[in-house]
């Protein structure tokens, strides 16, 4: 009797660290992309901005937390080539907006994760940018080994705010005060 109560105990203790383990899956840096969308009055630009870091975590194969660091020096443009591609990609590294020489990345900390749907989750993150930390709530879906979701940055909350040349304060007024982050992490 005393065996059997060790063995149902054992198995119950098994059955409690299963329930409760969280493994944390680190993203692969070379599958993973982020892809950005700017607007502006006259139209758009996108491009794409390197992860360089980060993992997720899970419990019973649901999303738990996660952080991820994007390295905002290797923001490149897509839409454009020669001498334009490397004017707006030399001005967003600039200090009018993600001023890269001193703050060369920017970093994301899931802060309240709830699960909506089977494999979709709303996290409420701190994004930091420009040394500036607010707070986004965006849906993640997740499979397998990828998690997607799309985030809209208000720009302004992180002190990018363009002075533009021509006519002082227009500049700012020209470009919308959202852009997009399409994040897919493989892991």
């Amino acid at each position: 009797m005393k065996n059997l109560r060790t063995h149902v105990l054992a198995f119950f203790i098994c059955i409690v660290v299963t329930v409760n383990a969280q493994t944390t899956k680190k993203i692969d840096v070379a599958k993973s992309k982020v892809e950005w969308l700017g607007k502006k009055i006259s139209g758009e630009h996108n491009g794409t901005i390197q992860i360089k870091s980060g993992a997720l975590m899970f419990k019973l194969d649901k999303l738990v937390g996660g952080t991820f660091t994007m390295d905002m020096a290797s923001i490149k443009v897509n839409d454009l080539e020669g001498d334009l591609k490397k004017i707006l990609e030399g001005h967003l590294k600039s200090e009018d907006f993600f001023d890269v020489s001193n703050y060369p990345t920017a970093l994301l900390v899931f802060k309240k994760v709830t699960q909506k749907a089977n494999n979709i989750t709303t996290v409420t993150a701190d994004l930091t940018i420009k040394g500036k930390t607010n707070p986004i709530i965006f849906d993640v879906k997740t499979n397998k080994d990828t998690a997607t979701t799309i985030l809209v940055v208000n720009r302004e909350k992180y002190g990018i705010n363009y002075s533009g040349n021509f006519m002082n304060s227009l500049g700012d007024k020209v470009i919308h005060e959202d852009f997009d982050l399409e994040v897919v992490l493989k892991f």
